[in-house]
């Protein structure tokens, strides 16, 4: 993608991140679904010159302003987010510039399990006001005659989102220390969002009478059996054991569904802002803990099992302290099992786009071998766990 290396290189100052090192996958959806991170747009996006003009117009009606007083300055798509576009710009408003980011989905692209750009608006907005983190939305627009497809608009946050920096530079050692307990007070600001607000209706949840871990365990496991070009007799194992522990969450919360390191911003501070909450849903709060523990997200760190931040029982620990109560270890282990029974079907879905014919992509045909990893993380939860 253009301008992928320049991103990664420059500090970030945008409501999402750049593109990620193939360090793992990105939470996928489902069977037969798109992936986040492959494949490409049908259709041309438009020139960044008249995309300006058109988005100037319509923000001068929302903002209440005449058309000579609103102006688009610096529009530019920002590297990374293949299934979302995410677009950077700074609004001059009677001479007042406000920084801003545009979040839409490609022209003619759609992504079963995802929210549309209208929710995911209502769930950030909901979340914002909810003291959570999170880029401050602005506004939306659902008709497709303004840009080609939904949108809204969210401010620019200042901060950087690449795993590797946060772990590994001098720079953001102070960070490092801040970050977990300031990443489980968001994860509980987030499941504390009421479940029954209307800004949530429509978000993907377990039929009635089904828990959330059973809902997800039959969705990733049909996802494997109708993709997988091979038997893979470690998840077909892990299913059994996943099946014979399931836990029942106390409560149905809101959960982002994708949290972990690399879809948030930080400074030297730590924690700026939560992002990519299009596989937000109703489901187990601890299913965004134990994610966030998956192996695939620790990035070299696997001595710190919490994204790399720290351990298990630290995490558990500040969840806690912030309000969450107490989260059995076992609970926790199962979601972080679940994880990485995921990230096996990620690597089966980007294998099988390839061999679908879908995207000639030699990186996604050598991703499939990566599932061995998910089966060897899986093979050593099982054997550690009772």
């Amino acid at each position: 993608m253009a301008g992928r290396e320049a991103a990664r290189d420059r500090r970030r100052d945008a409501g999402g991140p750049p593109q990620e090192p193939r360090e793992g996958p990105r939470a996928g959806p489902g069977a037969g679904a798109e992936l986040r991170g492959v494949g490409a747009a049908d259709g041309a996006a438009p020139e960044p010159d008249a995309l300006a003009g058109r988005l100037a117009r319509w923000c001068a009606a929302q903002w209440g302003r005449a058309p000579d007083e609103v102006r688009v300055h610096g529009l530019r798509r920002l590297a990374g987010g293949s299934s979302r576009e995410t677009w950077s710009f700074d609004l001059e408003l009677a001479g007042a510039l406000l920084p801003l980011v545009l979040r839409r989905d490609p022209p003619g692209r759609t992504g079963a399990g995802e929210s549309d750009r209208g929710l995911e608006f209502r769930v950030v907005k909901a979340a914002f006001e909810a003291g959570v983190p999170a880029p401050r939305p602005h506004f939306a627009c659902a008709d497709p005659a303004v840009l080609g497809t939904p949108f809204y608009l969210m401010d620019r946050v200042e901060g950087e989102a690449l795993p590797r920096r946060l772990l590994r530079d001098d720079r953001y050692a102070g960070a490092r220390e801040k970050l977990l307990p300031q990443l489980a007070e968001a994860a509980l600001r987030i499941h504390r969002v009421p479940p029954e607000l209307p800004a949530l209706a429509g978000l993907p949840a377990p039929p009635p009478g089904v828990s959330p871990a059973l809902a997800e365990l039959e969705r990733v496991s049909e996802g494997i059996r109708a993709l997988a070009a091979e038997p893979h007799p470690v998840l077909a194992l892990a299913e059994r054991w996943l099946r014979a522990r399931l836990p029942a969450p106390e409560r149905l919360a809101l959960v982002h569904g994708d949290f972990r390191v690399g879809n948030v911003l930080f400074d030297e501070g730590g924690l700026r802002a939560v992002l990519d909450w299009e596989l937000c849903k109703l489901g187990d709060p601890v299913e965004d803990l134990g994610w966030l523990c998956t192996r695939a997200w620790r990035f070299g760190r696997d001595d710190l099992p919490a994204g790399g931040l720290g351990t298990r029982e630290a995490l558990l620990a500040a969840y806690r302290d912030a309000g969450g109560g107490d989260v059995d270890p076992a609970h926790l282990r199962f979601w972080e099992a679940m994880g990485s029974y995921k990230v096996a079907l990620v690597f089966i879905q980007q294998s099988w786009v390839y061999r679908s014919g879908r995207l000639p992509s030699l990186e996604l045909a050598s991703l499939g071998r990566r599932t061995a990893e998910a089966e060897e993380e899986l093979v050593r939860l099982m054997e550690e766990s009772p």
